[in-house]
């Protein structure tokens, strides 16, 4: 039986999670970039884990398996970051990438945003296509706001409006 655990993101696993992400961008992906090309990754609480944002590390059986971010970008507005799950854990056998979302997406609607944002890679086609199972809709760059980060590497980006909950 798998443990799967999906936690906030705490300095102790600073190096894992670097080596995680690395290790998907570079080696899986063949996307040239480097820890130096992403000083979030150097400060993920004061990057990721402040105004409404969050930072979430997965594991199974405490091996580290996945991580996503939401940056809070301003009026209620959250730019989904660093998703990335271990190719051995990907699929319908774990659903952790479901998992990730899923817990993302309930951290935001508690925190009342109303749209999540994202930028994804051309590479990055099984992405695309869990995005858009999951509700998100292709969106042209210009129709992002101002404050969204743009990453040099994306090319496609998605929006996902989030209904709040009537009390």
């Amino acid at each position: 039986m798998n443990s799967i655990s999906i936690k906030p993101y705490d300095d102790a696993c600073r190096q894992q999670v670097i080596d995680h992400i690395l290790h998907i961008q570079r080696e899986e992906f063949g996307v040239p970039i480097t820890l130096a090309e992403q000083p979030d990754l150097q400060n993920i609480p004061g990057f990721y884990q402040k105004d409404k944002g969050n930072f979430w590390v997965a594991t199974v059986n405490d091996t580290m398996a996945g991580t996503i971010a939401l940056l809070d970008i301003g009026h209620a507005r959250g730019a989904l970051r660093k998703m990335f799950v271990h190719e051995l854990y990907r699929g319908k056998q774990y659903r952790l990438g479901q998992a990730l979302l899923e817990t993302l997406l309930q951290w935001a609607r508690e925190k009342q945003f109303s749209e999540i944002l994202l930028g994804t890679t051309e590479k990055f086609l099984a992405a695309q296509r869990f995005y858009e199972k999951n509700g998100f809709r292709m969106i042209d760059k210009n129709e992002l706001p101002p404050e969204f980060p743009v990453m040099q590497v994306d090319v496609k980006f998605y929006s996902f409006m989030l209904r709040q909950e009537s009390p």
